[in-house]
């Protein structure tokens, strides 16, 4: 089996980070398997986990200041309210002194079974405020039609989005900072423990649902970019610095993404 983690990436660090976290991803051997969006995710971004000054611009994020902040894997985005589970759990999560970054990942999960549409009470709450409404639109159209997306996690993003809008209100956190839900996903050529080949028109599909839920929201307080994995380290191999240029280099030929 080939090493967990990449070289220049902090693998115990990341560990720790893992086993502290919900979804035990590592201690279940998830993490592991040859399907794992979270091993793409923490390798890739892992590795500005302590320098994340040297985290190039994200495509998209025009306007933003950089460089990062810090740098947060496996982030929990709480809510106002004390609860112990149900709180948004966000891959990465990267503050700039401009802008709340909260990044999902995605690998093969669109190309296989269809996403099952979750909200919980919690959802409905009278809190998200009036630059959300797009947002909640689209949790109610869900409701309403599961089948309103074949292959994006929408209820995911939603959740995310009510998140960040959360944390960068006044008071928290990250307050002041413009939030943007940042949505990264792999285009596979096939699906690794099956064999069977990703077609373009599942791809296709993909990317027309990334912009129909894109254009639902567009306007609202958090602002929402996706971004493949390819287009992203496509500019990281053209960065000035040759370590980042090498790191890239690995990612792609690791989990051709």
């Amino acid at each position: 089996m080939c090493e967990r983690f990449l070289p220049g990436v902090p693998g115990e660090q990341i560990r720790e980070i893992y086993d502290a976290a919900s979804g035990n991803e590592i201690a279940t051997g998830k993490f592991d398997s040859p399907e794992s969006s979270a091993a793409l995710a923490a390798n890739a971004f892992g590795f500005f986990l302590n320098r994340p000054d040297d985290l190039p611009p994200l495509p998209g994020c025009e306007g933003v200041e950089w460089p990062a902040t810090s740098l947060a894997l496996e982030e929990t985005v709480r809510f106002p309210w004390r609860a112990r589970w149900g709180h948004p759990v966000l891959d990465v999560v990267i503050p700039t002194t401009s802008a709340l970054i909260g990044i999902e990942s995605k690998r093969f999960e669109p190309f296989r079974d269809k996403p099952e549409v979750s909200f919980t009470d919690t959802y409905w709450r009278k809190v998200w405020g009036d630059c959300m409404n797009s947002y909640q639109l689209v949790r109610d159209m869900l409701y309403e039609n599961e089948s309103l997306y074949a292959s994006l996690k929408a209820d995911q993003l939603v959740k995310h989005a009510l998140g960040l809008a959360t944390r960068s209100r006044p008071g928290k956190k990250y307050a002041g900072l413009t939030p943007i839900l940042f949505y990264r996903y792999a285009e596979p050529d096939f699906l690794p423990n099956s064999g069977k080949p990703v077609d373009d028109e599942a791809k296709a599909l993909h990317r027309e649902e990334i912009t129909h839920f894109a254009q639902s929201v567009e306007g609202d307080e958090v602002k929402f970019v996706a971004c493949s994995y390819r287009d992203l380290l496509a500019t990281w191999q053209q960065n000035e610095n040759p370590e980042i240029r090498q790191h890239a280099k690995a990612v792609i030929r690791r989990f051709s993404p």
